[in-house]
């Protein structure tokens, strides 16, 4: 027996059987990023944001430090990877022998923080000299008086980055004038964590990191200023966006693989980090790139 529907019931049995006119197909894949630790919580946040509009995209975001991330991303192993420093020229040599071409955004700003233990009433700003002489390689400092003699005969204990960390590569240049040259008297670590309760609960510890990670830790650390000439100044937002927290205030930056965005996964993911990356990078205690960056780097995606 033949059935016949009426017209509009037949157009509704179609329209339930596609799914509607606006259907899509939930994209599915996997975006992998690794490198720096400092940049880590800018991209974990929109990963983080991104995970509840597209749940089949799976966004795996490791920490290798800025340049243990570059060995990988210039192996093809990563997807993007996070940077607290411009890629070397060693480094992008790596990757074109390798077939890697790529993408350089800079989403913000960052002002490498100084940090003592909250029991130190007596170091209040270090002059860039006083750093140097602090952690220069054949440094003579052991006690906190062989600096300063106004200063307790206490031990000075060192934390730091280690040294496959763009902030090391970044302070060490600032400060003691060479990318890499350090004294090794000091603990290393990937974990900025760790870095926190290494300074925090060490009495006579110095130490440095990312300005995010003092901002979320602020109450078990103490920020110092730092006189790079022109006077003590201490990071703050407003600091490291005017200009004035110098030499310590340096840009963030991702790399991307260019053949990566040719995935869904990738370039979607690419294109919600620019759509939100400016706001986020504000929320966790860094300063955003400025909107003509952005742009910039919208533009750099529109054309690959």
């Amino acid at each position: 027996m033949k059935i016949i529907f009426p017209p509009l019931l037949l157009l509704s049995i179609l329209f339930i059987g596609t799914g509607g006119c606006n259907s899509t197909t939930p994209l599915l894949g996997t975006v992998e990023i690794d490198g720096s630790s400092t940049v880590f919580p800018i991209t974990e946040a929109v990963a983080e944001e991104f995970s509840k509009r597209d749940s089949g995209i799976r966004v795996n975001v490791a920490v290798s430090g800025t340049g243990g991330g570059f060995k990988r991303f210039t192996l093809g192993e990563t997807d993007i990877n996070n940077a607290s420093r411009p890629m070397k020229d060693k480094e992008s040599e790596a990757a074109l022998n390798n077939g890697i071409d790529f993408l350089e955004m800079q989403v913000g700003t960052d002002g490498l923080s100084v940090m003592v233990d909250p029991s130190n009433t007596f170091a209040e700003c270090l002059t860039v000299e006083e750093l140097k002489k602090i952690w220069e390689p054949n440094t003579k400092i052991e006690y906190w008086d062989d600096l300063n003699l106004n200063y307790p005969h206490l031990k000075l204990h060192r934390f730091g980055p280690d040294t496959d960390s763009g902030t090391f590569d970044f302070f060490t240049e600032a400060i003691n004038g060479e990318s890499q040259v350090s004294t090794d008297k000091y603990q290393a670590s990937t974990d900025d964590n760790v870095l926190v309760r290494g300074i925090g609960g060490t009495k006579g510890a110095i130490g440095y990191f990312g300005y995010a990670y003092y901002e979320e830790n602020k109450n078990k650390l103490k920020v110092i200023g730092v006189d790079g000439g022109a006077g003590c100044m201490k990071p703050s937002t407003q600091t490291i966006a005017d200009g004035s927290y110098v030499p310590l205030s340096r840009p963030l930056f991702i790399y991307v693989n260019k053949a990566s965005l040719k995935r869904p996964a990738v370039k979607t993911f690419v294109e919600y980090y620019l759509e939100v990356g400016r706001e986020l990078t504000g929320e966790v205690g860094y300063v955003a790139a400025s909107k003509s960056i952005y742009q910039d780097n919208q533009t750099k995606l529109l054309e690959n």
